[in-house]
């Protein structure tokens, strides 16, 4: 009984836990909803990005969400992007974001 209570109990914290975390150049990106908003902007492509959406049970719809915008703010940075708009649904803990730069490039390469 014991093992089983045990069991549950760590289930519940990392199913709890945020598990992605923005790194300094994906701070730079900023996520918006509607493709209106990037009307002007150059498109750079598509980012996949996928989380684990459940530990025994379905973790919180928000944390998942919020952890997929994350990690597609890390991709686009790497792109050079500025903006990310989602154009997929979160289906089993995966969403598809466009990738747009709306602010003039200041990369030198």
């Amino acid at each position: 009984m014991r093992r089983i209570l045990a069991g549950v109990c760590i289930s519940v914290v990392l199913a709890s836990c945020t598990w992605v975390t923005v790194t300094a150049k994906g701070e730079g990106v900023r996520f918006v909803q509607s493709l209106k908003t990037v009307e002007s902007c150059k498109k750079l492509g598509l980012v996949n990005v996928k989380v684990v959406d459940q530990v025994i049970f379905h973790r919180d719809a928000d944390k998942v969400a919020g952890e997929l915008v994350d990690l597609a703010r890390n991709e686009a940075a790497m792109m050079n992007g500025d903006t990310i708009v989602p154009v997929s649904e979160i289906v089993d803990g995966r969403r598809r974001f466009a990738v747009f730069q709306c602010m003039p490039s200041k990369r030198m390469d």
